[in-house]
């Protein structure tokens, strides 16, 4: 049995000065044990966006009317609030649930040998997002959910998506310079690829805000405009990411592109297919909450492929620690006789 070394004072005192330095010192985590953390804090990620998307289609949304305590009696939900009341308190609930996620993946990459400093900055960066968004998550609650304080809540959300799918990545790669896999007119058309992508989820915020589903049973403001008319805004964005989708897989076959970003591609536009058809059936069937919940999920994931395409374009070898050669052997000289 190996024996667990005793606590001293010094290290009470230096764990508490630099907790993060202090784990990494005894702890070395497998290279999986990090790509699992940071895979881990994007799952949460996406979940809380899910959960969040919960609240709005089940009117949840002032289950608890104030914020940071639910009531202004009560840090908790209480039994007269109920259901909608379960629903908001629980969201707030996740949001610990992703920091702990985040946290370890903050752990993870902080305690890696040897320490790659640019994963544990995305770390931090998602943790920052977070609490930023926990923030602007309580001023939607106390301005009664203004539709452009959900809308900036659902884009921040967005953002931290991108830089857990940042960090997810980074983990599976070195911290060689990257080196690019296509030309220069293929990556601006993923930039371009990029772009559209994320005007199209700023215009689904719109969408939403505009839309029946207010996100609470009382009087909810909404943003005036025609909704019916943004979101056919929408679609035809859709389509063109869906257009750019297959115009980039076209190129990438034409120029014998390597496999990784003719797969991930491949990947996206079925993806973008799968979404689209949930997105027309939930139109012409007056948007019913699961469709929607569902439609919500497939935002996420196609942001995640369209990412991932982003970053299939490069890659960034391994490099191993430099270590001095040995110094070369003496010629070892007959004994004279």
């Amino acid at each position: 049995m190996v024996r667990v070394p005793k606590l001293t004072r010094a290290d009470a005192e230096a764990a508490l000065r630099n907790p993060l330095a202090f784990i990494a010192d005894r702890w070395t985590p497998d290279p999986r044990t990090v790509r699992r953390a940071a895979l881990a804090a994007l799952v949460m990620s996406v979940v809380i966006v899910v959960t969040g998307g919960a609240v709005r289609l089940t009117g949840s949304g002032l289950g608890c009317p104030t914020w940071p305590t639910c009531t202004d009696d009560s840090l908790t939900t209480t039994r007269a609030m109920g259901f909608h009341g379960v629903i908001e308190f629980g969201n707030r609930m996740l949001t610990y649930v992703l920091c702990a996620a985040v946290g370890w993946a903050i752990i993870a990459a902080r305690s890696q040998k040897p320490w790659r400093r640019s994963l544990t900055r995305l770390g931090w960066a998602q943790f920052w997002v977070v609490m930023g968004n926990a923030v602007l998550g309580g001023i939607v609650v106390l301005v009664g959910l203004n539709p452009y304080t959900v809308a900036a809540h659902f884009l921040l959300s967005t953002a931290l998506i991108a830089v857990a799918t940042v960090m997810w990545q980074r983990t599976r790669e070195g911290d060689a310079a990257p080196r690019p896999l296509v030309g220069k007119a293929v990556q601006q058309l993923v930039w371009f690829l990029v772009a559209a992508s994320a005007l199209l989820i700023a215009v689904g915020t719109v969408v939403t805000g505009a839309g029946p589903h207010a996100g609470d049973s009382s009087e909810v403001e909404r943003i005036h405009i025609d909704w019916e008319a943004v979101a056919k805004l929408h679609a035809v964005l859709a389509w063109i990411v869906v257009t750019l989708t297959f115009a980039l897989w076209f190129v990438l076959k034409a120029v014998d592109a390597p496999r990784g970003p003719l797969a991930r591609t491949r990947e996206l536009f079925i993806l973008l297919l799968c979404q689209g058809a949930v997105g027309y059936v939930q139109y012409f069937t007056h948007l019913p909450e699961a469709l929607v919940a569902a439609h919500m999920l497939g935002s996420t994931v196609m942001w995640i492929w369209v990412l991932r395409v982003l970053l299939s374009l490069r890659e960034r070898p391994v490099t191993e620690p430099d270590v001095p050669a040995p110094a070369p052997a003496e010629r070892l000289e007959p004994a004279s006789g």
